[in-house]
């Protein structure tokens, strides 16, 4: 006889179910895995047998012979060891041969016979509850999957030995409740920071229109302290997006105890960062820290430090909103819409054009510090900003109280509901910011007036902007309106945009 219990393999961030299948013949003592598995669901026959032992159970001395069905589709991942040792137990009659028939079951086994966390419950969870099923998870992850939905059966058992229990009525385990993260230290505030009120305001415009920002200063003039302030004036996750970014995270295995948080990602990986890291792969295809900061903020400081290769990378997710990590094997698509703020020095030893300063290199440290950034890549920011030092003046300055981070926030959020609700009535609901607006979209939302036009014309023509340029500087000059109410663009809005933008010199030294 054939037993069968359901679990999943993971493909992106989606679940595709997957069918165990137990069969126990006369024969020689074998325990054998087949459907195209990886090492560690082959080394799972070990955890199998020993936390068998552990709860009481001895193999029978028979040939064992475990298929993972479909055998064409990779399996990868401990999360196997639970529906495999179900599938035993109730191929040996230890459990009643139908009651895992209506649970998905995943989990790894320790050699105690305990049950530890996995990553991925979360989109199994969805899957799940799509196929009108229920979930058997570990313990630890139950919190987890109790977010699918409140009707759905989810079992999290702590061991083998409960989930014999449980079948036979000795201990029912009850359904767990789901948790959101807990004891979250409080985002730093906007005013904290003294000065840099341009600054400021070009972190407002980006935050409303969720466009890509370039801070270009001095070490110690405060683009990494603004850079961790940018999620305080950031709107509140949707159900949608706080859905998303849980299953990114929960495939990572990055939901500590199974609690999700509500707060938008902020991203800071080091410029030693390899590609695999930051866009994502590795031999099992991990999301990476793009597809992390989904709906969220990806920070790169000291932009030019980062290998030249790893940030070319990017420019791919940063017009399609993903990643496709190809294998031999197959290709995983992960979500990738973030929001790419950057932070670099204005040359290798950082002083250049600083009042006094005078570098012994000349023109060429700066030069050269920006060759290391392609042209495409600058092209893909909207805004570019000068950060100029703070003085000491200004530090010993009596402290004055700074607009809150709330009252932007508040701005910011106002925006964007103008954004969302003017797309929603075009038919576009899937667009939340003007930075994901389409070229042919963007003619309709942001009509410029006659004066806006002519400036546009004349600053394309004038700075050799290239069509994604001319396209972001209407982007940034429609968040503009927004943030002032206005249904129109007009030439002041224009006008500011271009200025956001930066100067181009630094862009043709790097083409």
């Amino acid at each position: 006889m054939v037993t069968h219990v359901r679990t999943v393999c993971f493909q992106g961030i989606e679940a595709t179910a997957v069918d165990v299948q137990v069969h126990i013949a006369p024969g020689r003592f074998a325990f054998n895995i087949v459907g195209l598995a990886d090492k560690a669901v082959s080394e799972s026959k070990e955890r199998v047998r020993a936390a068998l032992a552990a709860s009481g159970l001895a193999l029978p001395s028979r040939r064992i012979t475990v298929n993972l069905a479909p055998a064409d589709l990779p399996k990868e991942g401990s999360h196997y060891d639970l529906p495999i040792a179900l599938g035993l137990m109730a191929a040996m009659g230890a459990l009643p041969a139908d009651a895992l028939e209506e649970f998905v079951v995943l989990g790894e086994l320790a050699l105690d016979g305990t049950v530890s966390p996995v990553a991925g419950v979360l989109p199994a969870a969805i899957a799940a509850n799509g196929a009108d099923l229920g979930l058997m998870c570990p313990r630890a992850c139950g919190s987890e999957a109790a977010w699918a939905d409140e009707e759905m059966p989810v079992l999290a058992p702590a061991s083998l030995i409960a989930v014999v229990n449980h079948f036979k009525g000795v201990q029912v385990m009850s359904r767990p409740s789901p948790r959101v993260a807990e004891g979250l230290s409080p985002l730093p505030d906007l005013s904290e920071v003294r000065g840099q009120e341009m600054a400021k305001r070009a972190f407002e415009i980006a935050a409303a229109g969720g466009h890509n920002l370039l801070m270009v200063g001095p070490p110690g003039s405060g683009k990494s302290m603004l850079a961790s302030r940018l999620p305080s004036v950031l709107p509140p996750l949707s159900a949608r997006e706080l859905l998303e970014i849980s299953m990114i995270a929960s495939v990572a295995g990055a939901l500590p105890e199974g609690r999700l948080s509500d707060r938008r990602p902020f991203r800071a990986p080091h410029h030693s960062a390899s590609m695999a890291a930051l866009v994502g792969g590795g031999p099992r295809a991990r999301p990476g820290e793009i597809s992390l900061a989904h709906h969220g903020v990806l920070f790169l400081d000291e932009l030019p430090e980062f290998n030249p290769a790893v940030l070319d990378s990017l420019r791919q997710p940063l017009e399609t909103g993903d990643i496709m990590i190809a294998r031999a094997a197959a290709k995983v698509t992960y979500p990738a819409r973030f929001q790419l703020v950057a932070a670099m020095n204005p040359c290798r030893c950082g002083m250049a054009g600083m009042p006094g300063h005078t570098c012994r290199r000349g023109e060429r440290c700066a030069a050269e510090y920006r060759e290391r950034l392609s042209g495409p890549l600058l092209d893909r920011f909207d805004i570019t900003i000068e950060v100029p030092a703070v003085n000491a003046a200004d530090l010993m300055a009596p402290r004055r109280q700074g607009e809150a981070s709330a009252a932007v926030a508040a701005r910011v959020a106002a925006a964007r509901r103008r954004q969302m609700e003017r797309h929603a009535a075009l038919g576009r609901p899937d667009l939340t910011v003007n930075a994901a607006l389409p070229p042919g979209l963007l003619e309709v939302v942001a009509p410029l007036d006659a004066a806006g036009k002519r400036l546009l014309r004349e600053a394309a023509d004038a700075l050799g902007l290239s069509a994604r340029g001319y396209h972001r500087v209407m982007k940034v000059a429609r968040t503009l309106a927004d943030l002032e109410g206005d249904e129109s663009v007009g030439r002041m809005h224009v006008g500011e945009a271009i200025a956001m933008r930066g100067t181009l010199e630094p862009r043709r030294r790097a083409a």
